[in-house]
């Protein structure tokens, strides 16, 4: 018989108008890794919730250790040893590591009742020692990385003897040498006998780490899986309920001529000689290491950051860009990959959002014509297939996914002929991606052409028509992607290939 640390039975949840959790099950045993893996909208944020006692299930129970119990807040949570860590870290960035490690369960002298600082600094010390990390735990939270962040989390968890931590969406802000770092903690943690939740919409992260994997979509439970019996393919069905292969949308576009070429592009120390065509309705994918530069093109070529050498040239003729704004004003748009930091207002509504980058478009002598505003982004947003209640919605309350197409909406304001897309399927689910992917190929059929940031190799060999690969601030190759294999493009990007060489 199993030995189960934490059982969910039959537990639902249902808000006004949702059904949030539908007849869920989960077990989970002491020092194991479990996935849960879903779409937006599948009931991953409300299973979080239900454990860590933010909301209290309508029905089922849960036990712990194997005897029943009720969790009616965050501190019954906390008592029983679970405790979680989210993508975006809640902490105190004002105080030091140390404060945010023992907030709330400070070391206090039981005679003068004063904080011991010097036990809680040495304490901290060696919580962060044995997760790996040497910074001091005297410095200020703010000035520490994403990374450097959730490792102050899961320490303060250990701090409490947390059995079991839930880690939602860890490596969404990571780059792949701080999801690295991450992956051996989390093992570590494994190792010691902690019990770990991890949520993730990357199917790297599922096949890293995890021992056993659940499913929800739809707010049901769909099943549960040692990891060797699942593969990509049978995960991606069971997460949304269809094929593998239509993610990829098939597309019949006619590549038709040259519409945008950068020539010898360079600047001082991050990139160099850097030479590549774009055509009327292609998709051309960059991809390469994290710290090849590929970022780093595309913000020169947009204006954000000046280059020293080489040309830009659109339709046949020289172009000098200083300003994203000259960009705009060419026809060249750009998504960044941070959508939250640089994509959008987060409390601004809906169509302020939209046409926030040509405002000239509906204002005349100084004055904003706002139905014509919500008109425009009414069409686009139900183009795109947006799914909000109305234009007046405020861009953070809607879905990773959603937010996704906003800024694509954004650019279609604009009268574009190229469209740079920096990792635009970052962090969102599968459904949204294969959503994403339907409107990269609507806008090649409509002429636009398309620059791809990706680091994902599926994502790379099911949607572009060429591949440039960058190394080290260089391109390594340039494919044909449909006569391409992945094995090439990594090759090319880890420099053990010199084959592809062909702008």
């Amino acid at each position: 018989m199993d030995n189960y640390i934490l059982e969910l039975r039959g537990v639902s949840k249902t808000f006004p108008g949702v059904r949030a959790l539908d007849n869920v099950r989960f077990d989970l045993r002491p020092g194991e890794i479990h996935s849960i893996m879903g779409e937006n909208g599948a009931g991953k944020s409300t299973f979080i919730k239900i454990i860590t006692g933010v909301y209290i299930p309508d029905e089922g129970e849960m036990l712990f250790n194997g005897k029943p119990v009720t969790i009616q807040g965050t501190n019954d949570s906390q008592k029983l040893g679970i405790a979680a860590i989210y993508q975006h870290v809640t902490s105190y960035p004002d105080l030091s590591v140390t404060e945010n490690i023992f907030i709330g369960h400070e070391i206090i002298s039981k005679r003068t009742k004063r904080l011991l600082w010097n036990q809680m600094h040495a304490k901290a010390k060696d919580l962060l020692e044995q997760l790996g990390a040497s910074f001091d735990p005297k410095i200020r939270m703010g000035t520490l990385s994403v990374a450097q962040q959730q490792i102050v989390e899961i320490a303060k968890a250990l701090s409490v003897h947390a059995k079991v931590i839930i880690m939602d969406e860890p490596t969404a802000a990571l780059s792949n040498r701080e999801s690295e770092e991450l992956y051996r903690i989390t093992k570590k943690l494994r190792d010691d006998g902690v019990a770990v939740i991890f949520i993730s919409h990357r199917m790297e992260d599922f096949e890293r780490l995890a021992d056993r994997v659940t499913v929800l979509r739809d707010a049901q439970y769909i099943g549960t899986w040692d990891k060797e019996e699942m593969d990509h393919d049978r995960l991606v069905m069971a997460m949304v309920g269809r094929e593998i292969t239509q993610m990829f949308p098939k597309r019949e576009v006619t590549i038709k001529k040259e519409i945008f070429r950068v020539e010898g592009l360079g600047r001082h120390g991050v990139f160099k000689d850097i030479s590549f065509t774009l055509h009327q309705g292609e998709i051309l994918a960059l991809t390469g290491l994290v710290g090849a530069g590929r970022t780093e093109v595309c913000e020169s070529i947009y204006g954000i950051t000046p280059f020293d050498e080489g040309s830009l040239w659109l339709n046949g003729k020289h172009i000098t860009i200083g300003h994203p704004h000259e960009a705009l004003a060419k026809g060249i748009g750009y998504l960044p990959e941070d959508r939250l930091g640089q994509g959008l207002i987060l409390d601004w509504e809906l169509y302020k959002n939209v046409t926030l980058p040509v405002l000239d478009k509906f204002s005349q002598n100084g004055v904003l014509d706002t139905h014509s505003e919500r008109e425009r982004t009414k069409e686009i947003i139900e183009l795109l297939a947006v799914k909000a209640t109305s234009v007046f919605d405020k861009a953070a309350t809607l879905s990773g996914g959603n937010q996704q197409k906003l800024i694509v909406a954004k650019l279609l304001t604009a009268d574009l002929k190229v469209i740079i897309l920096d990792e635009p399927t970052k962090g969102v689910d599968v459904g949204a991606k294969t959503a994403i992917f339907n409107i990269m190929g609507d806008l090649a059929q409509r002429g636009y052409g398309i620059i791809m940031v990706s680091s994902e190799m599926v994502e790379v060999l099911g949607v572009s028509d060429r591949t440039v690969v960058m190394k080290e601030g260089r391109i390594a190759a340039i494919f044909e992607t449909a006569k391409t294999t992945q094995e090439q493009i990594l090759r090319a990007a880890l420099g053990t290939s010199e084959e592809g060489l062909d702008a």
